[in-house]
């Protein structure tokens, strides 16, 4: 009988036991949590870029006491995204601060990755709202669209001005031309739009006068081509005057330019000022400047304010190496010949200039030249430059 007894007690063992084991597999198909991943919109149909959605399973979303199982930020774009949500039967909450703004039901069934959308735009979220809230949400859409036609028309005027600067540097005059003739028509009010014309019209002004020289022939519409980069600059000028903090590229860069269109039309002491104007704008391109009418001045052949020019280029960049020559060959025009000895002079200041030149730049463009000259009028060459020793 015990062992009757013994062989019963371990069968009923053998089928406890046998229960456990069924019982392991069980938990493997334990139901899996839940995600939830969504958009925000505000009533402006605008993203949402600060809270966050809140599930509970309160159901009465108004209460200031209910309790929150799971909290999901959201983020710069205006999405949330929370993971490992127990499945339940909840109501999602946006939250601002301490201020719920909208809520919807959100049922998470087990393994789901739920899409759920928060859109404040929708009529029943905008019916709710008070009439104040709805006046200063019309007015906040008027002020937007005024803002998102301005940034629209900003954009357009930005590409035309990108456009125009690489034709002007392509030589494609042109269509430069015509790109910022359609941006000052639409915003003429703005500087950078008018110097930016006035570099297209003395570009195309100066590709003119070039083909009429290279051809031997006339073109009657340059002095007007000149005429109207003159006309862009000044304009840029005047409305960048006008404004309440004046840029003082534009003031230097288009007085620069001014000064160019002027020189070309038989107007240096009118281009002289202008060059003045962008020196005394920007000191620190002032040698570029002063350089620029120095040339000018040269050019219409007026050789004592030329080299008056070119000190200021030098003064203001020691190392501005063809002002130096534009000053020699000012100054050479001063130059006496003694009748008995034919022995020429010129005045200390050029021959000073020359040797600057040489001593800055011995194997420049102009150096066979200047020493030509220095040797022709009984000088001495006093650069230091010594040539490379050959290997």
């Amino acid at each position: 009988m015990k062992i009757f007894g013994v062989r019963i007690s371990a069968a009923l063992a053998a089928g406890v036991f046998g229960l456990m084991a069924l019982g392991q597999p069980g938990r493997l198909l334990a139901q899996a949590n839940a995600t939830i991943h969504g958009h925000v919109q505000n009533p402006a149909g605008m993203p949402l870029t600060t809270g966050e959605v809140r599930l509970t399973t309160d159901r009465n979303p108004s209460a200031t006491n209910r309790k929150f199982d799971f909290t999901f930020p959201i983020d710069g774009s205006g999405n949330y995204k929370g993971a490992d949500v127990k499945p339940g039967d909840y109501t999602a909450v946006v939250y601002q601060g301490n201020n719920s703004i909208d809520f919807m039901p959100a049922k998470l069934a087990a393994g789901e990755d739920k899409t759920l959308d928060f859109d404040m735009t929708r009529k029943d979220y905008i019916d709710k709202m008070s009439p104040a809230d709805k006046a200063a949400l019309e007015e906040f859409k008027k002020k937007n669209a005024e803002t998102m036609a301005a940034n629209a028309k900003i954009g357009n005027l930005n590409n035309l001005l990108k456009s125009a600067r690489a034709a002007t540097l392509a030589g494609n005059y042109d269509e430069a031309v015509k790109n910022m003739t359609d941006a000052t028509a639409a915003k003429p009010d703005e500087p950078i739009l008018w110097e930016t014309l006035g570099d297209a019209q003395l570009g195309q002004a100066n590709a003119a006068a070039k083909a009429a020289k290279d051809n031997k022939t006339t073109d009657a519409s340059v002095p007007e081509k000149f005429a109207a980069a003159e006309s862009s600059y000044q304009k840029a000028l005047d409305l960048n005057a006008k404004a309440a903090k004046p840029n003082i590229e534009i003031t230097a860069a288009a007085n620069n330019q001014l000064g160019q269109a002027l020189g070309r039309t038989g107007k240096p002491k009118e281009a002289a000022a202008a060059y003045e104007n962008a020196a005394k704008a920007d000191p620190t391109k002032a040698g570029t400047y002063y350089f620029n009418e120095a040339a000018t001045l040269f050019n219409a052949n007026a050789m004592d304010e030329a080299a008056a020019a070119a000190d200021k280029a030098t003064t203001a960049d020691p190392t501005k190496v063809e002002a130096y020559y534009i000053k020699g060959q000012a100054l050479i025009q001063k130059a006496t010949v003694d009748p008995k000895t034919n022995k020429i002079t010129a005045p200390p200041e050029c021959v000073a200039a020359y040797q600057k030149y040489l001593e800055l730049a011995p194997t420049g463009p102009h150096a066979e030249e200047i020493k030509g000259i220095l040797q022709g009028i009984g000088e001495s060459v006093t650069s230091t430059y010594k040539a490379p020793k050959k290997k």
